[in-house]
């Protein structure tokens, strides 16, 4: 569950809600002030009451032009049958209907009555004014009724609150959306950094999130990766040092064992040698020169355990790689004339905290081994360069490579039978780079070949010389 995405959301209700009814309540507060339409609600109640008087006044007018015409007192015009062409088209209109009597609205807007009688097929027309454009008031009354209608129907007032709530719902429903987006965008790598923390902390040691922002975020997903690197180098340090440390009690062991059993084996034969017959001293001798031969490349692999067993003293010094990878170049080139060298060195390189002895040695046994796998007019390579506060010293060669088998336990002690071999050499020089704070790994070889990395810690102004002795 993403909490501090629902939680972000949850903030931006709290915030936000609560001024925007705030905001939506002031607002048709004011629009009901602001847009009054007590003008029109006038209009409706005049135009429904005088709808009434003006039907009641064209009653009474009918009425009373009625009472005259039967008093003699209104004169009738009469219309003719031969006339009828000439009829007006409200006396047509009567004369069809065959209404015995009707009342009509005449003059300028209608500001006369007529009194239309049917005599026979003469019809005579009663007139009277009316002193009032009745016609054209009516007009004018339903000219206002229908702004009323219309009011009403078009409801301004109602129209803005709607308008307004709605645009407030919609910017408001469009903020929200955003903020889901950029919660989601903000808690997704935390929550991805969480996970990595825990599966870390799990025991995981090859956790890692994966990158892709430049903020914040990114540098802290950065630095949890270069942590989770570094713990996982240190883990894996300190695992092989373990080992290491086993391997060197088994080794103290076996050389003591080994040496109490040679030197009596050694004084025998030697004893033997001095008290047999002079008639077969020839075979004798050379039987046992044997025998000494071979307790002496006994006893030198019993000094290379003993040397492995041995923890050397450490003095930690600014050590110039440059020099010390041309140097041991230089001394090994004499050696084996057969094979050719090169360098590579990255100009102004940092200099390297660690034990120049030890570096030596280090660089002695990464070249001797590349110099007998390149073979006749082979090639090497040596690389310096610096990154991310290391000093990494590189050893290339162009012999046939390492086997997966090989690459499995390249590190581990191991007994060797080749002739100038003893099977520690690179146990030996990854104790001494780890002594020295760095370590050696292996590489993807420039030349085909082999290819080692020794990395070192960058020398500080303010290192400390340590001399540890084990």
């Amino acid at each position: 569950m993403n909490r501090l995405r629902n939680r972000l959301i949850l903030v931006f209700l709290a915030a936000t809600l609560v001024p925007l009814a705030a905001t939506v309540w002031v607002t048709t507060s004011l629009l009901e002030q602001s847009v009054n339409f007590s003008a029109i609600d006038k209009l409706d109640a005049f135009s429904k009451s005088v709808r009434p008087l003006m039907r009641e006044f064209f009653q009474r007018a009918c009425a009373d032009l009625e009472r005259r015409t039967r008093a003699g007192e209104v004169a009738p015009h009469k219309f003719l049958p031969r006339d009828r062409a000439s009829w007006p088209q409200s006396i047509r209109e009567f004369a069809a209907a065959e209404e015995p009597e009707r009342f009509v609205h005449a003059g300028q807007g209608g500001d006369r009555v007529e009194y239309l009688v049917r005599h026979g097929e003469e019809i005579w027309s009663y007139s009277a004014g009316l002193g009032v454009a009745t016609e054209q008031f009516a007009r004018e009354i339903s000219d206002a009724r229908d702004v009323v209608d219309h009011a009403r129907f078009y409801d301004l007032r109602r129209g803005l609150k709607l308008a307004y709530i709605l645009a407030a719902a919609l910017f408001w429903v469009g903020a929200l959306l955003l903020l889901v987006y950029l919660a989601h965008r903000i808690s997704r790598p935390i929550q991805r950094l969480t996970a990595g923390l825990s599966n870390l902390a799990g025991g995981d040691l090859n956790a890692r999130v994966q990158e892709g922002r430049d903020d914040e975020i990114g540098h802290a997903i950065q630095a949890f990766n270069d942590m989770a690197g570094r713990l996982q180098e240190s883990t894996e340090r300190l695992v092989y040092l373990r080992q290491l440390a086993s391997w060197q009690t088994l080794a103290r062991k076996m050389a003591h064992e080994v040496k109490n059993s040679l030197t009596p084996i050694r004084l025998t034969v030697e004893e033997m040698l001095a008290r047999y017959d002079d008639a077969d001293r020839g075979f004798m001798t050379q039987a046992t020169q044997i025998v000494v031969d071979e307790i002496e490349t006994l006893e030198k692999r019993i000094r290379a355990f003993s040397q492995f067993a041995t923890e050397p003293p450490v003095e930690k010094a600014p050590v110039d790689v440059n020099s010390v990878l041309q140097e041991r170049i230089s001394f090994l080139k004499m050696a084996h004339p057969e094979v050719a060298y090169d360098c590579r060195l990255q100009d102004e390189v940092p200099q390297a905290l660690a034990d120049q002895d030890l570096l030596k040695g280090i660089l002695t046994n990464l070249l001797e081994n590349a110099a007998e796998a390149a073979g006749q007019g082979g090639h090497i390579l040596g690389v310096t360069a610096s990154a991310n506060g290391r000093i990494a010293i590189e050893v290339h060669d162009s012999g046939p490579g390492l086997s997966e088998q090989a690459r499995s336990s390249l590190f581990q002690p191991t007994i060797s039978f080749k002739k100038r071999g003893m099977g520690l050499g690179l146990s030996i020089a990854r104790k001494s780079a780890l002594l020295s704070g760095g370590d050696i790994v292996l590489v993807k070889g420039e030349l085909g070949g082999a290819g080692f990395r020794v990395l070192l810690p960058v020398a500080t102004n303010g290192f400390q010389t340590r001399s540890d002795r084990g």
